[in-house]
This record gives C-alpha cells, sequence and structure tokens, in this order.
C-alpha cells in the first residue's frame, strides 16, 4: 500500500522539481542578457562603457612562472642552517641564569627603580585629584537640556 503512494508522489515531487528549475533557470537566463532601453538619454553613455570594459584578460596578463626557483637542495640547505641556528640559540638560553626567586623582593628593586626616577610635578597627582579631574569631564560631557519644540500659542 505504502509502495503505491510513493510511486505517485515521487512522479509528483521530480516533475514538480524539473518545473521550478526550468522555470528558475529561465529567469536566470533572461537577467544575464540585460539590454539598455534605446530611448534612454544616457543609452550611448551606458553602451560606450560596456564596450569599453567588455575587453577580458587573456593568457598575457598574467605574470610568468618564476624561473630562477632555487632547486630542492639549497632549499634543504636553508633549512639545515635555520635549524642549527635555532639549536645554538635554544643552547644560549639554557646558559642564562634565570633569577626569577622572590616576586616580593623583585618588586622592591622594581619599585626602586621606578623611584629613582624624577617625576614632573604636573605628572605627581594623587588618587584624589585625579578623581576630581575624571568627575568634572563627566560633568562638562553632560548634555543639554531638551529644547522645547511645541509652537508658542
Amino acid at each position: 500500500m505504502n509502495a503505491h503512494f510513493r510511486k505517485r508522489t515521487g512522479l509528483t515531487a521530480s516533475l514538480l522539481c524539473l518545473a521550478t528549475l526550468s522555470a528558475s533557470l529561465g529567469a536566470c537566463a533572461r537577467a544575464f542578457a540585460p539590454s539598455t532601453d534605446p530611448t534612454s538619454p544616457i543609452a550611448p553613455r551606458v553602451q560606450a562603457l560596456v564596450d569599453a570594459n567588455r575587453h577580458y584578460p587573456s593568457w598575457e596578463n598574467f605574470p610568468a612562472a618564476p624561473a630562477d626557483l632555487p632547486q630542492a637542495a639549497q632549499v634543504a640547505a636553508r633549512v639545515q642552517a635555520l635549524e642549527g641556528q635555532g639549536g645554538a640559540l635554544d643552547g644560549e638560553v639554557a646558559r642564562i641564569d634565570w633569577t626569577l626567586g622572590d616576586a616580593e623582593t623583585l618588586a622592591a628593586e622594581t619599585r626602586a627603580q621606578v623611584g629613582a626616577v624624577p617625576v614632573s610635578p604636573d605628572a605627581a597627582r594623587t588618587e584624589a585629584e585625579i578623581d576630581a579631574f575624571a568627575q568634572s569631564l563627566r560633568d562638562r560631557a553632560k548634555a543639554p537640556p531638551p529644547i522645547d519644540r511645541r509652537p508658542i500659542e
């Protein structure tokens, strides 16, 4: 019983798909063949632009293949040299005496170095001064009150 239903609906669905496909392709084919209205005042200019840009690229416009490529052995030698340099760099990094023991000591040394640099009096502001300056900028940035746009009676 289900087989007959499937055969009928399959044939109907196939015909429906075929009709939809042919209609959509027909619409696309018409869309790709545009024509300019000859009565339009800009028709000659449009046609001149179309004719001027009708040239398609040809193989002469593409760059030629490079002729001076290195041989595979040369590339392999360069890769080996880079890997050797990387190994030497790894060895140098391994010989560095890393002193990352105590974070508090590092912080104290950094504070001492920063404190030794003279600071401009203009740049030396307290946190309260910075907050007051920021608040004054916020106050200036507030929008003005709205304008009454009702007509005067």
